[in-house]
């Protein structure tokens, strides 16, 4: 029996995402504006099948010769004739839609890789009676053959991502490890080049290592092109090892980026929108994350903008040291009437920052308000959806220039409705609670966590020509009561000083930031929540937080010690810190369930969140600031991993309790996302049912005018990338 967390449930959650009465309002010419940023967003979100794992497109371009050919329907009456049951057939389907929904073999949140709950041969079976292998059964083989066995494989290093022996990852060849990339990282900065956009491969030549830094790019030559003065690729020595920085990665790819790009600059509805798309299509054809820098720049200005959207290599969670970005790309619509409780929100901020337990020489200088707005998503392209975004991630930009926030209002309406029977470790008379207050509380944690979270917090940077940014003679450490004596150097980020923890510290602070705030009765009363309402919504948030702590333990993996999803380690963090707080403020126990098997409880006391919570949270937030601007990596590294740490001694058996959230755990939903296409002059929105059959089909749809180029070039990409990585990394068929 293969253990349940390597597969996905028949009866998983799968939830259409409406967005057609969001669209319907939109003119024409945002309707086409929408169109082509939503195609730039799906040709650039193959990618991510590169960016998993080595078999992701192979599988992916398995699957789309199947359905492309069949109709999941139609497939059915093959599978039946094949031998398959109902339940196997449905285990395909599903697996299939999990595939196209975190764009490659390993789930989005969490890391770790699924596979087909059916025998092998049964999936073989099925491939061998499809049309599509009746039609061309060399090619249909010969894919079977590429991907098969690592489709199925539960070796150890490939049951999660990781680097080196702790698992598989595409942002660098098999063979590199935690030296290589930190090595890496110090040959970037010495370049001044960003890692967001880039991969990098390592071989051998005569015994000596030598390493190549893939740039994402459209263009496929190294030399100067036009409108650049010079390139910044070519051969380096760099400690004695050889670099050479190259372009061309997921070129076929970028280039239908950059097209569509270009098409929606037609329709864009100002000179911001223009010049944005301009600069991103010159990051993505050129390489240059400077120009993406540039069309960010242009992004904050375009304030209030009915269809927004950002595409690129954007979040860091999925790359074992913490730099390379995976790409995204969103079309959305805003939602007007929550758009403006997140506006009011956004107007109290100057009033609600100096109440964050940090001295203010610990926060930026200016507040600059950012556009918050609450949006419903009618593209999501990448690995998964989030709640909520704050970017762009850009540190110098966020600092001095400002960013955005957004709320995804379709998402939140949809990924937080639960069930009663479905609500683990809480007490009884908490659960109808739960289920009334959790989307409130929610979007509250959300705006807060999004907003004064990841918008808060000073960086203490020294630039290259030697000018600080704040007073070194004057500012005070309030941890040791002695001068600051640790900042960020030239090109150096809190993502490159910070690496492996950075992004879940992170998540960490502005998760706290939010508990912390929503204590504030002007906060709640922006959401429109008074009197017994709002404490409702504290004690939910609160009680949220320390469950989802708890449930935070099915993405540790005990074998490596190694946490998977950022989020959630930063939730276990938090619960850690309020079980240390004492005074029975939060309890959690060991229990049998009804069914006979181990359970949990979790409790908190409402009547303790305003004293003993919000104390707890007050030193732990400003020990976590404090060290994020001093760029003290010794420090906060110290502290995080001592919470991050499970164990089965101490008060409670942590590791023992993780059996429990395994036993219990429900798994994640999927999305089915609609599609548009150009009828005439007018663009029409094509919805799926909320299935894996309509998931499935909204992917063979979207890609319906040049399949079979895309395919090729996706099988083209991963062959070039399986000839970089030595054979004796690769599993043998």
């Amino acid at each position: 029996m293969v253990d349940s967390q390597y597969y996905l449930p028949n009866d998983i959650g799968i939830s259409a995402l409406d967005c057609g009465e969001a669209f319907r309002l939109l003119s024409p010419q945002e309707k086409m504006y929408a169109h082509y940023l939503s195609r730039a967003a799906w040709y650039g979100g193959l990618a991510v099948l590169l960016q998993t794992s080595p078999e992701s497109a192979n599988i992916y371009v398995l699957l789309q010769r199947l359905f492309r050919k069949q109709t999941p329907s139609q497939l059915a009456q093959v599978a039946t004739a094949a031998g398959l049951s109902s339940e196997e057939y449905q285990a395909f389907l599903v697996y299939a839609a999990g595939l196209y929904a975190n764009m490659g073999n390993y789930k989005s949140f969490g890391d770790t890789k699924f596979i087909p709950n059916l025998p092998k041969d049964k999936l073989k079976a099925l491939v061998w009676a499809s049309q599509a292998f009746q039609e061309q059964p060399a090619e249909m083989e010969a894919l079977w053959e590429s991907c098969s066995c690592r489709l199925y494989s539960l070796e150890d290093k490939q049951k999660q991502l990781g680097l080196g022996d702790k698992g598989i990852t595409t942002y660098f060849s098999g063979n590199c490890c935690l030296e290589d990339a930190e090595l890496a990282q110090k040959f970037l900065d010495s370049k001044k080049l960003s890692a967001y956009n880039t991969r990098l491969f390592k071989r051998e030549n005569g015994g000596k290592a030598c390493y190549e830094v893939r740039l994402a790019s459209a263009v496929q030559k190294d030399c100067a092109v036009d409108g650049e003065c010079e390139s910044c690729c070519g051969s380096f020595n760099f400690e004695d090892k050889e670099f050479s920085v190259k372009r061309g990665d997921y070129a076929p790819l970028m280039e239908k980026v950059c097209y569509n790009l270009q098409q929606a600059q037609a329709y864009a509805a100002n000179e911001n929108q223009r010049k944005m798309l301009e600069e991103y299509g010159r990051s993505f054809t050129l390489g240059s994350v400077d120009a993406h820098k540039e069309g960010s720049r242009y992004w904050i200005k375009d304030k209030g903008p009915i269809v927004e959207s950002y595409i690129g290599f954007i979040e860091s969670y999925r790359d074992p040291f913490g730099s390379r970005g995976e790409f995204e790309g969103f079309v959305a619509v805003v939602n007007k009437a929550m758009s403006e409780r997140f506006g009011k929100l956004v107007s109290s901020a100057e009033v609600l920052l100096p109440e964050l337990p940090w001295p203010k020489e610990f926060e930026k200088d200016t507040f600059l308000k950012p556009d918050f707005t609450s949006l419903d998503v009618l593209t999501f392209a990448g690995s998964g959806i989030p709640a909520g975004i704050n970017i762009p991630n850009y540190d110098d930009i966020r600092q001095s220039e400002g960013f955005k926030n957004v709320s995804l209002g379709n998402v939140l309406a949809v990924a937080y409705a639960t069930q009663k029977e479905k609500l683990t470790f809480l007490e009884e008379d908490d659960k109808e609670l739960f289920i009334k207050w959790k989307g409130p509380s929610f979007e509250v944690q959300v705006g807060l966590h999004e907003l004064l979270g990841h918008g808060s917090g000073k960086l203490f940077v020294q630039d290259d020509k030697g000018k600080f940014n704040f007073d070194q003679n004057k500012v005070v450490n309030p941890e040791t009561g002695e001068l600051v004596s640790s900042w960020y150097q030239g090109s150096e980020t809190w993502d490159s000083k910070f690496s492996t923890i950075a992004s879940s510290y992170e998540e960490c602070r502005a998760e706290c930031v939010g508990l912390y705030l929503c204590l504030n009765k002007s906060v709640l009363s922006i959401f429109g929540h008074e009197g017994q309402d709002a404490e409702d919504v504290v004690y939910i948030n609160w009680l949220s937080m320390v469950r989802a702590g708890l449930l935070g333990l099915e993405f540790y993996t005990p074998e490596s010690k190694s946490w998977r999803q950022a989020h959630m380690q930063a939730r276990f963090v938090i619960l850690r810190v309020l079980l240390e707080a004492g005074e029975d403020l939060v309890g959690l126990e060991e229990v049998t369930g009804q069914d006979g098997k181990p359970d949990a409880r979790i409790t908190l006391d409402r009547s303790k969140i305003h004293t003993v919570g919000k104390n707890a949270i007050h030193r732990f937030l400003c020990k976590l600031q404090v060290f994020k601007s001093t760029a003290d990596v010794e420090g906060g590294r110290a502290l995080y991993d001592s919470y991050s740490s499970v164990s089965n001694s101490g008060a409670h058996n942590f590791l023992r309790l993780r059996e429990t959230v395994l036993l219990r755990k429900e798994a994640r939903k999927m999305f089915v996302q609609a599609n548009t296409k150009i009828n005439g002059d007018s663009v029409e929105l094509v919805e799926y049912e909320g299935s894996a059959e309509g998931l499935i089909s909204s992917f063979t749809e979207r890609f319906q005018d040049d399949a079979e180029q895309v395919e090729a070039d996706l099988l083209e990409l991963s062959k070039r990338d399986t000839q970089m990585i030595p054979s004796s990394q690769l599993v043998q068929s």
